[in-house]
């Protein structure tokens, strides 16, 4: 596989605006105005938000990436599952923030929002672990209700140092090795999915259960995974529910190339735990004697 990176330190790679060219010299994160957190093995900080396959589209392959326009999708996440004109509140702060307004509003409990949650550890790790928690708290300060939020992009496969060196010293794209380890959609996304939702089901708060924001690319081979979105019936929010909030790239026509490229929200699809797991299970086999058939060739005999 080989690709190119599309997006450096926030900004297009092909971008060489004093705002593009300064957040790389700063090892700057735009988005969250802090410094980059995505790192080589070595440590050096490598600004890499989206990688471009040679024969697709980009694809968001830091989290981060997707917390542009101030977390606007946990606003998104919030909405849908508690209405609109709630404001989102640093966790540890949402109780005073209630009863001084005396209005409802969110309680944001993640990373750069007042911390995340401490959850009892699964066999010593943190099996439990979600990536955002927003929790409705009445004007009287007391908690309502919640849901929990995933956000997943994709790893990378290979390496993209040399194009990293490349854009540093000279901001010239090359290409590089990279690419997407789409195999983690098996191995890794879909069974942490299901294993959390099936938890969160049992949460006499979390009616509204888990949100899972994703890129669409990464949105595209989930569904390829389950068979389709045709598949997995589409359901009301409850305690059981999976509900992909799908995001990528806006390219339109007023566009500001010398700026960071908007996301918007693509796709929004509401289904169970249920449903999931039982598309996952559900696994295509190839016809029969396959192996046979591949011997055979390798021996020269038809």
């Amino acid at each position: 596989m080989a690709g190119v990176i599309w997006e450096f330190f926030g900004y297009r790679a092909d971008d060489e605006s004093e705002s593009s060219v300064q957040a790389a010299k700063a090892e700057i994160c735009p988005i969250i105005n802090d410094k980059c957190e995505k790192t080589f093995n070595d440590g050096v900080i490598s600004g890499v938000c989206t990688i471009k396959p040679m024969t697709s589209g980009p694809v968001i392959c830091c989290p981060i990436r997707l917390y542009a326009d101030g977390y606007k999708i946990l606003c998104d996440v919030s909405e849908k599952a508690f209405g609109h004109g709630l404001d989102l509140i640093p966790g540890r702060e949402a109780i005073a923030h209630a009863i001084d307004k005396k209005t409802p509003c969110v309680a944001v409990f993640g990373q750069r929002w007042g911390g995340e949650l401490r959850l009892p550890q699964k066999s010593g790790r943190g099996g439990y672990f979600v990536d955002w928690v927003l929790a409705k708290i009445d004007a009287r300060g007391e908690l309502e209700e919640f849901v929990a939020v995933e956000v997943q992009t994709i790893d990378t496969t290979g390496t993209y140092r040399n194009g990293f060196e490349s854009l540093k010293s000279d901001r010239s794209i090359v290409k590089t090795t990279a690419g997407l380890n789409w195999e983690n959609v098996s191995k890794r996304i879909l069974p942490q999915l299901i294993y959390k939702g099936q938890i969160l089901q049992r949460e006499e708060l979390c009616k509204k259960g888990l949100f899972f924001v994703c890129p669409q690319p990464v949105y595209e081979r989930i569904m390829g995974r389950l068979g389709g979105q045709e598949g997995l019936v589409k359901y009301a929010l409850q305690p059981a529910s999976i509900t992909f909030v799908v995001y990528d790239h806006n390219h339109t026509p007023e566009y500001d190339e010398s700026k960071i490229v908007p996301i918007e929200e693509k796709i929004t699809h509401s289904t169970t735990v249920y449903k999931v797991q039982e598309a996952f299970n559900n696994v295509t086999l190839p016809e029969e004697n396959v192996y046979k058939a591949a011997i055979l060739k390798a021996l020269g005999k038809r």
